[in-house]
């Protein structure tokens, strides 16, 4: 068995049709690292030019799906400008082209911080566990959400429900989430991947391109509006790292301490 990488690794399994994608950083709470969003990226461009791949299942190993992401290493990878996931692959975040058509369920449980829900939301399905606990609390750390949260979040919930939980970074649960149509299913704790298994392979029973088509088809639905959204995201986000409230952000975070921020 190959050592384990610190900055955590991707594990990929085809199973059928369906491509397994599981996030491995257990020993961090699968906290992301810049390794983990290349990995992650390769599995996606792997589902989507592979012509036996027609369904991917995003899941976590461990307890957690994601505590969120690793912040000092991403702080300074962001610094460097160097994008996540390299351009010629697919971005998982769905921020940029070229765009995934082939299906994405994502399965859910435990911690399910910042990145996990983005993940998620640019997922197509989503399978939760009735242990998670979500938050995207971004502006706890004097930060925004930068791989999709802001402008998804308002498509599956709508605004009112959107901003409740965007502005504050507070927890809610997995009853909230289905509420508020952030998930389509809740199956107790430990079923989650098997759940999201079946419902991927009753997908990869279908005409692989008329899935295909019809995601493709659902995306222009939603207009030009939200990747105008990404592109602000992206550099909204390069600047906000570099204010005083983004390292009082991280030091606190460190410090597990209460912020003190000051708007600069």
């Amino acid at each position: 068995m190959s050592e384990r990488h610190p900055e955590g690794q991707i594990a990929v399994e085809q199973r059928g049709s369906v491509l397994l994608m599981g996030v491995d950083r257990v020993e961090k709470r699968n906290g992301f690292t810049p390794r983990m969003f290349r990995e992650l990226g390769e599995a996606y461009t792997r589902l989507e030019n592979s012509p036996d791949l027609f369904v991917g299942l995003l899941y976590a190993k461990g307890d957690h799906f994601s505590g969120g992401v690793d912040l000092p290493l991403m702080a300074e990878y962001r610094k460097s400008g160097t994008p996540y996931v390299p351009l010629h692959l697919v971005d998982p975040a769905q921020m940029r082209e070229p765009y995934r058509k082939k299906p994405v369920v994502a399965a859910m449980h435990g911690l399910c911080f910042t990145i996990a829900i983005e993940l998620m939301l640019a997922a197509d399905v989503v399978i939760a566990a009735d242990n998670c606990r979500f938050a995207q609390m971004e502006v706890q750390r004097g930060i925004m959400p930068g791989a999709g949260g802001s402008f998804r979040f308002i498509e599956r919930a709508g605004w009112g429900n959107a901003m409740k939980w965007l502005l504050t970074g507070d927890e809610f649960n997995s009853a909230e989430a289905l509420r508020i149509g952030l998930v389509q299913e809740v199956v107790p704790a430990g079923e989650q991947f098997e759940r999201a298994l079946a419902y991927a392979q009753r997908v990869a029973q279908q005409a692989p391109l008329a899935v295909q088509a019809t995601i493709e088809n659902a995306r222009l639905s939603l207009g030009t509006g939200w990747m105008h959204s990404a592109t602000h995201a992206t550099a909204k986000n390069t600047y906000l790292y570099g204010t005083e409230d983004a390292v009082e952000g991280r030091k606190s975070f460190a410090e597990k301490r209460a912020a003190q921020f000051t708007g600069r």
